[in-house]
Parts: C-alpha cells; structure tokens; sequence
C-alpha cells in the first residue's frame, strides 16, 4: 500500500512539470508571434547642428581690369616690342609709331617759343627805356602805351608758343604706345607697317588684369526676400555677422578651385525680364586657372542655420502639401506628426517647427505605417538586434 501511493505521487508530479512546462512553452511561443508580428523600422534621433545653407548659379569669369590699347596719333606702325600674350608692366613701351613728322613739330613749336622769348625780352627793354624819359617828358603818353602794350603783346604771344611747345611734345609722346596697367598683353591686332590713327579703329591690343578676377551672376527676387528675412544684406560688410557670404566655383574638369571669393556688390534693382539682380564676387586668381569670359558654376553661402534641427530627406512624406513624420515614443508608439519644413541641405532637411531635439524618428520601414502603431525600432547604426526580436 506504501509503494502504491508513492508511485500515484510521483505520476502527479510528473503530470504537474508537463503541464507546467506546456505552460511555459506556449507563453514563449506566443510572445515570439506577437513578438514577430510588429514591424520593424529603422530610427535615428533629431540631432541639432549648425547648418550651412548654399545655393548654385551659373556665372561667368570676367576679367578685374580690360583695357583696350588703342593709338592716339596718326602714322605708320613702326615697332611691336613686346612677346604676344607675355606679361606687361604699367607704362611699358608696347608699339612705335613713326614719329618723323611730329618730332618736326616739337623743332618747330620750340623754335618759336625761342622766337617769342626773344620779343619779349625785346619788348622788356623797350619798355625800361621809354619809362624814365617819359617822367623827364621825353616821351609822350602814347610812347608809353604803346611800349606797355607790345610788352603785354610778347608775353601772351609767350604763353602761346609755350603751349603749343607742349602739345607737340605730347603729341609726340603718344607715338609710343605704353600699357596703361600692369597685366597679360594679347596678340597684336594691327601689323607692322599699318597706317593707324586715332579714329576708334586702330584697336593695336588689350591688356587684362587677371590675377584677380570677377565672378557674375544672377540671383532671383526669391533670393532676396529669404536673405532679408534672415538679415542678410549681399555685398555689405557686417560686423556682427560672424561669416561672410564667400563662393567658390567649378572649373571645366569638374574638380572645386582651391580660392575662395567674397560678394562685393549686388544690383539694387531686378530686371523685369529675368525676375533676377545681377551678383558679383571677387575672387583671386594667382596662377591665372580662371581664364575671363568662362562659363562656371558657382556656389554660394546665403546662411548659417545655429542649432537647426536636421533630418533625412527620405524621412519625409507629403501629404496634401503638407509635410509629415514618424516619431517612435518611449513606448515604441508611432506618431504621425505634420511639421514644417525649411531649406534642404544635401540629403538631409531643416525642421523649423513640429519636432524636439533627441526626438527618435523612422528613417525606413514607415510606408506600411499608421498612427499608434507599435513596432520595433532599431538604430539605423545598430550593429545587433534588440533582445526582443531575437
């Protein structure tokens, strides 16, 4: 009879750990399918950052200086003496015109610059001599003025040969053609042994300054109002400002040049047939990469966004126009949050109102998603799954 209830006690524990054990069994299996089917998205925090705004142009390379080299007398091309497309200093002898017929003018007007010297002095002493014998009443009153006159007489005709003495000279002057600054000579664009003259047509060469260059281009009326609402006025220093609007541009090979340039000037009005106002920068040009009337590209800094909140781009629906997210809270609840947005920046996008700093948003995996849904968030850097997924 002992050995009968003892067998019976052990069936019942034996019976109690199998249920038990099923128990268990089915409470994990039906964790894993509730478990299994949340849906599993990808989150990342709204992180603050300071964020550089920047818009592309088209704009073009001109040149800071281009001065046409033109000749200011008439004659016969006589001289180049300068290497085509070498660098000139400022003043530097570049042509020679025939300088015969005006170096026989200055001899002419000198000559009679000499010659109206000398009748003056003549007229001088004529003048001293008449004076004492007029207070002795030896000359009359008429002796008088006449000497004073041819005096008076001598000395204008002295102030004319002297300016004509000049003139000449300067005329003679300018059959050397010098460069008017320093900077890069192009090729001649009259021969040697051309007859050139000062009708405007007598182009000889241009010089270009272009160690420094400008960049223009356009900017729209948008452009404009959205600098103003940030207090951004272009081509104005200010001091408070902690940066500057500077550009950079792309040369023809598609690589970024090294210099940098800063806004210098922007068109107070707009033209009524683009909608847009003329913009320039000034950008150095030392090893002459940037060569002037140049298509490029450039880019510019409108603004700098402190403590901007920042998202992905692919974070974003529209609905209706309207702009919305995906926020996960603590307790892996979605939430369908409209916000509104700013300026995009690469592949991510300023959130100006509608979310917090540190706030978890879904990055991927929110298309099949509703509001109050629970799912399973992982970090879009996470190298593990969570404890509840395995």
């Amino acid at each position: 009879m002992k050995f009968y209830l003892t067998r019976r006690r052990a069936l019942i524990i034996v019976i109690v750990a199998i249920i038990a054990a099923g128990f268990v069994a089915w409470r994990m299996l039906r964790n894993t399918t509730i478990s299994s089917s949340l849906p599993t998205v990808s989150v990342e925090p709204a992180v603050l950052s300071d964020v550089d705004i920047y818009g592309e142009y088209v704009g073009r390379i001109r040149a800071q200086q281009f001065v046409e080299v033109r000749a200011r007398v008439e004659g016969y091309l006589q001289k180049m003496l300068y290497d085509e497309g070498s660098y000139v200093k400022r003043g530097q002898t570049l042509f020679v015109i025939d300088p015969t017929v005006y170096r026989a003018a200055v001899e002419k007007a000198r000559a009679q610059f000499n010659k109206a010297n000398a009748n003056a002095r003549k007229a001088e002493r004529d003048l001293a001599r008449i004076r004492p014998l007029y207070q002795q009443n030896a000359a009359s009153q008429l002796d008088l003025d006449n000497a004073e006159a041819a005096y008076e007489s001598a000395k204008a005709e002295v102030s004319v040969a002297k300016a004509d003495l000049t003139q000449a000279e300067l005329t003679l002057g300018y059959t050397s053609v010098t460069s008017p600054l320093s900077g890069y000579v192009s090729e001649r664009h009259a021969d040697i042994g051309t007859l050139v003259g000062p009708s405007g047509k007598s182009l000889l060469a241009t010089v270009v300054k272009s160690d420094t260059v400008l960049v223009d281009f356009s900017m729209t009326a948008l452009d404009y109002i959205k600098a103003k609402e940030r207090n951004v006025n272009l081509g104005q220093h200010d001091e408070s400002r902690q940066w500057e609007p500077f550009v950079t541009v792309t040369l023809a090979d598609g690589s970024q040049y090294e210099h940098k340039g800063l806004v210098d000037f922007a068109s107070p009005q707009v033209d009524p047939s683009t909608g847009t106002f003329q913009v320039r920068a000034e950008m150095p040009n030392p090893d002459r990469i940037l060569l002037p009337g140049e298509f490029t590209k450039v880019k510019l800094l409108k603004d700098i966004r402190t403590n901007a909140i920042e998202v992905p781009v692919k974070a974003l629906s529209i609905e209706k126009g309207a702009a919305y997210i995906y926020v996960v809270r603590p307790d892996s609840i979605v939430e369908k949050r409209f916000v509104e947005t700013g300026p995009e920046v690469d592949n991510s996008i300023i959130v100006e109102r509608g979310l917090a700093p540190g706030e978890k948003i879904v990055s991927e995996g929110f298309h099949k998603l509703h509001h109050g849904d629970k799912v399973i968030p992982v970090a879009t850097n996470a190298t593990e799954q969570p404890d509840t997924q395995k």
